[in-house]
């Protein structure tokens, strides 16, 4: 073995990554090790990793070069002698992150992409990168995620008493299209890679629609249990539970045949893995006794998770869906207030995404969840826009240091709705994308705009030209808007989709 090598990890990578802790970039740039390694098979460095960790961040927090002093003491630390598993470190900036767009390029950070064909990522979607919610003290989005933790936490431990569950909760955003599509087996000519769905950087970046985007590429990384935590991006619709930007939460539980089934005497007599058809209720690969195991210890887990959050007596049902990423895959809903609600899609991880990733002697399960959608039906938060907001009469609401308490949200103020609404002839070339028209409204109205429903579709019988009507709901969040005020505004939203998505105004 090459000194100062990672068990089973080539000498070409290792001084690979090696050079990204030597070339950290500039200005300040607070770089972490994600300390996240096997406590099971070495926990004398993840007892010495959780101690020095703060110690490292405030000493090496000022300085590019210190920042690679750091990263390399902790890798001679971590590589004095070779670990049971393949690790690595993940470099990972805590700083705000500054982006525009100018001149055919999108600036991020440091680093400029240019524009093309594919790009449609707008100022305003960019301004929220680097804010991370889920991260700030006393923010309902931090409150949900600590109880979500340390449920996992608590839940699977090793023979030891450590967690098994480690917290991967500073990722970047900007992600290939291989990770947020190719990596998870969804398919070349499927919906969600459409530029309506995504906002693309450019070809060959985009800002994620989903923390699954980071799966495989953990796995390979030899992580076996872990929760992903972070915003996502998304062209949607506008109302009071929807934005472009949200909070996800994935995690992901790989097993070997010994900790699915047990120590056994014989154990040839139970497998993880044949060759048989694939049905409705397993892969063409696996066992269908270990995929009831997976099954059981999938679904005892989130309703498990579920109760801790809305309660022991809260009613469950389990509902079948489909995803390109899992097969069985369900859905977990929740009754609440007399209604039954969607709160997350869960299910057994296509073997094919391990097999790609490097694992051939395990199987697993994921599952995946809306941070807002959860901490709005458990506060009573009624308008998603509320998260991003820096108002006190909302955030000091929520400052109480046990994660686990249980408020209900009380309306600071009620201000008044102004509703104006905005018709237009679609072009004749059918590009008009209704979701670039919502981009435009949110670049102009910004957070004023409450809602935006089309109420009207009118096809003219003989010129066979096709006209919508939207209604666009304004209400600011802290003070109460003028008509006057509205008025300027939705004058240059008709101007602006006059002149960018080639409408006709009626």
């Amino acid at each position: 073995m090459t000194p100062g090598h990672v068990s089973g990890t080539s000498p070409t990578e290792f001084e690979r990554r090696r050079g990204l802790a030597e070339g950290a970039e500039p200005a300040r740039d607070i770089l972490e090790i994600y300390l996240s390694i096997s406590w099971e098979n070495e926990p004398e460095y993840g007892n010495c990793f959780k101690s020095e960790r703060n110690t490292w961040l405030s000493q090496y927090a000022d300085s590019t070069s210190e920042a690679g002093i750091m990263v390399l003491h902790c890798s001679r630390l971590l590589l004095s002698k070779p670990l049971q598993r393949p690790w690595f470190p993940a470099f990972i900036r805590l700083n705000s992150t500054t982006a525009q767009v100018s001149s055919g390029k999108v600036q991020i950070g440091e680093r400029t992409y240019e524009a093309d064909e594919m790009t449609n990522v707008t100022p305003k979607i960019l301004s929220h990168l680097g804010r991370n919610l889920h991260l700030q003290k006393y923010h309902p989005l931090n409150h949900i995620s600590q109880r979500i933790s340390k449920f996992m936490y608590s839940r699977y431990l090793s023979p030891r008493g450590n967690p098994l569950f480690s917290i991967h909760d500073r990722l970047q955003p900007v992600v290939t299209p291989h990770q947020n599509f190719d990596s998870l087996l969804i398919p070349k000519d499927h919906v969600s890679r459409k530029k309506s769905d995504n906002y693309y950087i450019n070809k060959d970046f985009l800002l994620r629609a989903h923390t699954s985007a980071h799966q495989s590429e953990l796995i390979s990384m030899g992580f076996d249990n872990f929760l992903v935590m972070g915003d996502v991006y998304r062209r949607d619709e506008i109302d009071a539970s929807h934005y472009p930007v949200f909070h996800q939460v994935e995690g992901v539980r790989l097993t070997t045949k010994s900790e699915l089934f047990g120590s056994h005497q014989n154990m040839d007599d139970f497998q993880l893995f044949e060759n048989t058809e694939r049905s409705e209720t397993q892969q063409g690969v696996h066992n269908l006794e270990a995929v009831k195991l997976l099954e059981a210890d999938l679904k005892g887990c989130l309703e498990g998770l579920a109760m801790t959050l809305f309660g022991k007596d809260a009613e469950m049902r389990w509902v079948d869906a489909y995803f390109p990423f899992t097969h069985p895959s369900w859905e977990l809903e929740v009754k609440l207030n007399d209604d039954w609600v969607e709160l997350l899609g869960c299910g057994v991880i296509e073997q094919e995404i391990l097999v790609n990733a490097g694992v051939i002697d395990k199987v697993g399960w994921a599952f995946g969840l809306g941070l807002e959608r959860w901490a709005m039906k458990l506060y009573g938060i009624p308008d998603i826009r509320l998260f991003w907001s820096s108002d006190s009469g909302f955030l000091s609401q929520f400052k109480f240091e046990d994660s686990s308490k249980n408020i209900r949200y009380k309306n600071v103020s009620q201000y008044p709705q102004c509703v104006n609404d905005i018709s237009f002839w679609l072009p004749g070339d059918g590009a008009y994308e209704p979701s670039d028209f919502y981009d435009l409204v949110r670049n102009i109205g910004g957070s004023t705009v409450e809602q935006v429903t089309l109420i009207d579709n009118f096809t003219h019988p003989k010129k066979k030209m096709t006209s919508h009507c939207y209604r666009i709901v304004y209400r600011h969040m802290e003070r109460t808007l003028t008509q006057e005020e509205v008025n300027v505004i939705h004058k240059e939203i008709e101007k602006t989709a006059a002149e960018s998505l080639n409408v006709v105004i009626r």
